[in-house]
């Protein structure tokens, strides 16, 4: 085949371009869920440290080191909810297909569908 005749593109190796963009969003699904391990303890090193320093210059005790550690405790739950939930949406997402459920949001070709099969109810 010449260089431009239609159908010369090279194929990617192990499946079509859909199938390796569905594997890199589920792998960075996980990855950004495997990352709560490292996020957990730095936002309460973070809240520890920052409360230590006013406590430092403000001459308040323990007290802002108490403070901004469970506000660090706090932001890691925070972290932890929201990277599960998310990763959680992704696997749900990704499964739809297999096993033959809609896909939210719908693309725009199913939109399309669904107007054309609205206007031939209406029409009659």
């Amino acid at each position: 085949m010449t260089a431009g005749a239609p159908g010369s593109e090279p194929r990617p190796p192990g499946g079509s371009r859909d199938d390796r963009g569905r594997q890199f969003r589920a792998a960075g699904t996980w990855l950004n869920a495997s990352i709560v391990g490292i996020q957990f303890p730095v936002a309460i090193a973070i809240g520890y440290f920052f409360g230590r320093f006013l406590d430092r210059h403000l001459a308040t005790g323990p007290w802002l080191t108490i403070v901004f550690s469970v506000f660090g405790i706090a932001a890691g739950f925070v972290n932890l909810f929201r990277i599960t939930a998310q990763a959680g949406r992704s696997e749900e997402d990704r499964l739809r297909p297999e096993l033959g459920l809609r896909v939210y949001p719908p693309d725009e070709d199913e939109e399309k569908d669904e107007d054309a099969q609205q206007g031939r109810g209406d029409g009659g």
